[in-house]
């Protein structure tokens, strides 16, 4: 069996009812929805199964969702499989702490209390500064960041050699994207999001989340973790704390992660968590790789078969 990268999705992945086949069929898994149940002081269990979606959206309910999802299915997908071959393992945003928790960085209930007030956090902010983002297709990097000059806007997301994600004031969101179509990007799409993440405008949730932070022990990781700000391992504890709260307010370098694990010999990955964006992001940066996504039982049993 070849080494694989296990990768955990981010926000804006959750859908009502991520995670209840799972626990309906195995209590491994129910008992982490319960666990975090009891961490939690309210049933995150009942607003994964059953909605409503406009409360699972909440960051502050949406990232320890998707985090507790996210570990379900590499819990079941590590336990089918026996000795699963890891090189190392990586998340997009709130995914990198899903990560940092499959490393053995951090327990599940600090990673679930971290999550919750990183959420919260970042709603707070959001509503301090009002703030977008906009997906941009088919535009080389120069131009973008041409964009970015005249408008004040950020670059947040390098998710693909293709697809870029700019976030800042709303104003200049819409500047942004006017300016990118002028410049010849081949689409472009103001996302659904509460704010302008991993931009200045989160400057007051890094803080807040840096002095969080200083309450909860956080380990050297077991295997390598690849950083969203730096596209290279974790070093250190206190590294990890000052990398988590850079990544809050700095561009997500996720074309750099998949190259360093493409670098280090890795051509298979198994997304674990809602959705398949990280699949489709992988496929786009090496399209030799071999990617594929658990999020219920039947892709779990799937890709029990295939690995």
């Amino acid at each position: 069996m070849k080494e694989k990268a296990i990768v955990f999705a981010g926000q804006g992945a959750q859908a009502v009812g991520m995670g209840k086949d799972l626990a309906d069929t195995y209590p491994e898994c129910k008992a982490l929805f319960d666990k975090a149940d009891e961490v939690l002081g309210f049933k995150l269990s009942k607003l994964c199964f059953e909605g409503p979606i406009e409360e699972l959206t909440k960051s502050s309910n949406c990232q320890p969702a998707i985090f507790v999802s996210s570990i379900a299915c590499w819990k079941m997908f590590s336990s089918k499989v026996g000795n699963v071959p890891v090189k190392g393992t990586a998340g997009l945003s709130l995914g990198e702490w899903s990560a940092l928790h499959m490393a053995g960085a951090l327990t599940f209930e600090d990673t679930l209390r971290v999550l919750q007030a990183r959420g919260r956090f970042m709603q707070e902010a959001c509503e301090e500064k009002k703030g977008g983002m906009v997906s941009v297709i088919g535009l080389v990097t120069d131009k973008l960041r041409d964009v970015c000059a005249k408008t004040g806007v950020e670059i947040a997301n390098l998710n693909s050699p293709e697809q870029t994600v700019l976030s800042g004031e709303r104003q200049a969101i819409e500047a942004a994207e006017r300016l990118a179509k002028e410049a010849g990007a081949k689409k472009t799409v103001i996302l659904n999001v509460a704010g302008a993440f991993h931009s200045k405008l989160m400057v007051s949730a890094a803080g807040k989340l840096k002095d969080f932070l200083i309450k909860v022990e956080i380990s050297q990781p077991k295997i390598p973790v690849v950083a969203n700000a730096t596209g290279m391992p974790h070093g250190a504890p206190d590294d990890i704390r000052r990398e988590m709260v850079r990544q809050v307010t700095s561009s997500v370098q996720w074309v750099s992660c998949v190259n360093w694990f493409r670098n280090n010999g890795v051509t298979e990955y198994v997304e674990c968590g809602p959705g398949r964006v990280l699949t489709g992001l992988i496929k786009r940066i090496d399209s030799s790789a071999v990617a594929v996504n658990i999020q219920d039982i039947v892709t779990l049993n799937k890709a029990v078969t295939t690995s």
